[in-house]
């Protein structure tokens, strides 16, 4: 079973995504952290800590922070497939990750997606909408939230909203990683009846929802659904 890992977008570039990440890794120890860049024409896994602490590289901001380990991963977006699972695979003894960088989060569907406006809610990209509205948490310049939709919760970029952001993320990822222990402790073949998901819901006091959610990304079927649950 994978980490759990942290995916980091935003609406637009300098909307401070890597602040955010490097938030989270200062109140994450043992977590490592993965750096996207989009390339126009090569792929590259960079683990050289020479060039990760360059002066001025978003790299030396996570390992300023505590990053376990980082890696900075650049590849054009069609080759992400090829790259992103490799670097992955190269943290995966670490507690978790953290993911910057929009087309990377797009592609790994990480366990909570941290989505980050900039100063004007109405600026945004319009290949960031579809990450918006996968978005578990959002962070806004301001308390009034952009967007209002269930299962989402927003925070203000204030000290306030920051350690409140931070708790609740802490209490997100303990949750998701019950979920995923139960279900893999369940799943036979990849398979779990809708009866077990149900059980394991109530077991952990969430919702039908979100133990569909937690299966669909870890690849197991949720099978014999008759109530339309999933």
């Amino acid at each position: 079973m994978r980490p759990a890992i942290i995916g980091i977008c935003g609406a637009h570039s300098a909307s401070g995504k890597t602040t955010y990440a490097a938030l989270l890794l200062r109140n994450l120890r043992g977590w490592g952290a993965i750096k996207y860049t989009r390339t126009a024409l090569y792929s590259s896994i960079v683990d050289d800590s020479e060039i990760l602490s360059e002066k001025g590289k978003d790299t030396r901001i996570f390992l300023d922070a505590g990053a376990e380990r980082v890696l900075w991963v650049q590849s054009p977006p069609s080759e992400l497939g090829e790259v992103l699972p490799l670097a992955v695979e190269r943290l995966s003894d670490l507690k978790g990750i953290i993911v910057e960088g929009n087309s990377a989060v797009e592609f790994l569907r990480p366990d909570i997606i941290v989505f980050i406006f900039g100063s004007d809610p109405g600026e945004i990209k319009e290949s960031a909408r579809g990450l918006l509205e996968e978005a578990d948490v959002i962070v806004t310049e301001s308390e009034a939230s952009p967007v209002a939709r269930e299962k989402v919760r927003s925070f203000c970029k204030s000290p306030e909203g920051k350690d409140l952001f931070i708790r609740y993320v802490r209490e997100m990822i303990e949750r998701k990683e019950q979920i995923k222990s139960s279900l893999a402790r369940n799943a036979v073949d990849g398979k779990i009846s809708c009866p077990c998901a149900r059980k394991i819901a109530r077991d952990l006091a969430v919702s039908d929802k979100e133990v569909g959610e937690v299966a669909n990304k870890l690849g197991i079927k949720i099978t014999d659904c008759e109530l339309g649950c999933f």
